[in-house]
């Protein structure tokens, strides 16, 4: 607390949930006041997706193998939505594979599970069943993993607060917003201009994979596979 950290940071650092060191507060057996507190200790009831809900009976990360850990081979890709200022309408997933970087965009039509379900699974026929597992939040539109298991990909869920976790997803997403700013309505994005937006992100060399760029890493393993 002297730090002027929130509930909400300790809990997580504690493991628990905050919800109980306010009711730790309310009943006296914390040592401290509320206006030492950020923003006073006001609990804000805030608006949320039912983050966490969709989750249950789900594999989290601590259970993906070392060939995705150790970005060993491709097909291993992490996942995640673009989302302008708006909380109604189009969206763009990206998804990152882990050993190439190579960042694939797809719109779609909203941000449910339905429309990321049905993206996750076409793009795994575009890539011949190349998909072997996909890593992601805990967000409502990934509320269909057991479907997406069913087919044959793994799905591991990173823990919550932990953008790190999917941190080759989360370094591209910030690439990306250079070309798309957060308050840009997707649907003004035109398919042309996310090919070369796309375009631009995959092939530049990188250091990480020996100045080669994401493309000849991904469809040098690619090729490899099928040869």
């Amino acid at each position: 607390l002297e730090q002027r950290w929130s509930f909400e940071v300790i809990a997580h650092i504690l493991q628990m949930p905050f919800k109980t060191l306010y009711n730790w507060l309310d009943k006296g057996w914390l040592d401290i006041k509320r206006e030492v507190l950020p923003d006073h200790g006001v609990r804000y009831r805030k608006s949320h997706d039912g983050r966490g809900q969709y989750t249950r009976g789900a594999k989290f990360i601590n259970q993906r193998p070392d060939e995705a850990n150790l970005r060993q081979e491709i097909g291993h890709f992490e996942v995640d939505t673009i989302l302008s200022g708006k909380t109604r309408g189009e969206v763009l997933a990206t998804f990152t594979d882990r050993k190439s970087r190579l960042m694939i965009i797809r719109r779609l039509p909203g941000r449910d599970s339905k429309a990321m379900t049905k993206a996750i699974l076409e793009l795994n026929e575009e890539l011949r069943g190349l998909i072997k597992s996909i890593t992601s939040d805990h967000g409502k539109e990934f509320a269909g993993f057991k479907e997406i298991e069913a087919c044959g990909i793994a799905h591991y869920f990173a823990h919550p607060y932990a953008p790190h976790e999917r941190g080759t997803n989360e370094r591209l997403n910030r690439e990306l917003r250079l070309h798309i700013p957060k308050n840009q309505p997707i649907e003004s994005v035109t398919n042309e201009e996310l090919t070369m937006i796309s375009k631009y992100l995959n092939w530049r060399p990188r250091k990480c994979l020996g100045w080669k760029t994401q493309l000849q890493v991904f469809f040098g393993d690619l090729s490899e596979k099928f040869d």
